[in-house]
């Protein structure tokens, strides 16, 4: 588990899962894992994985490229607030 971003109103956690090598013979492991995004104000969570995951690190990927303030960063993930469904607790 990695923190990659924390902001007032967001944080975005990458959590990676080894590969699980159980599976047909000669068949590459998949790779599992995915990125938690929390909106701190909402007090809701979504747990990115598969296709998503990845239309959303290539998204950070390119907002990296602009170099962008935090603000855009937050506009970016506020994009996700719609499909949050899960509520934050705390243990």
């Amino acid at each position: 588990m990695q923190m990659l971003y924390n902001s007032e109103n967001f944080a975005v956690v990458r959590i990676d899962v080894p590969p699980n090598d159980v599976g047909t013979e000669g068949a590459r492991p998949r790779e599992r894992g995915g990125f938690e995004i929390v909106d701190k104000f909402a007090r809701k969570e979504i747990f990115l994985e598969g296709a998503l995951a990845e239309s959303f690190r290539q998204g950070v990927d390119a907002l990296i490229d602009t170099e962008p303030t935090g603000e855009e960063i937050d506009a970016y993930l506020e994009r996700f607030a719609a499909l949050m469904q899960q509520p934050l607790s705390f243990h």
